[in-house]
């Protein structure tokens, strides 16, 4: 059963998961509004990350999702969005 909510410390296991995150690379509400390629992630690791998240929670991000969401926040926003919809449906 997926998740009911998708948090920052979600995004931030998946990346390093998915994408090679360093561990020095720290995670809190103040990057929340980062540019994703500020913090080191380009396209191959955003795609990396988007099949987990699918994968993980039973969602499916169209390619929209993840090069329209540049930030972790909108991303979050973009995934919960899509798990209450599943959840309602």
């Amino acid at each position: 059963m997926p998740a009911a909510e998708f948090t920052l410390a979600d995004l931030e296991r998946i990346l390093r998961e998915a994408a090679g995150a360093e561990e020095s690379t720290d995670f809190h509400d103040a990057v929340l509004d980062t540019d994703f390629g500020s913090l080191g992630y380009e396209s191959l690791a955003l795609l990396e990350t988007g099949g987990s998240i699918e994968r993980e929670y039973g969602v499916t991000l169209d390619d929209d999702a993840l090069t329209d969401t540049t930030t972790p926040r909108a991303l979050i926003k973009v995934v919960n969005e899509l798990l209450s919809a599943s959840a309602t449906s």
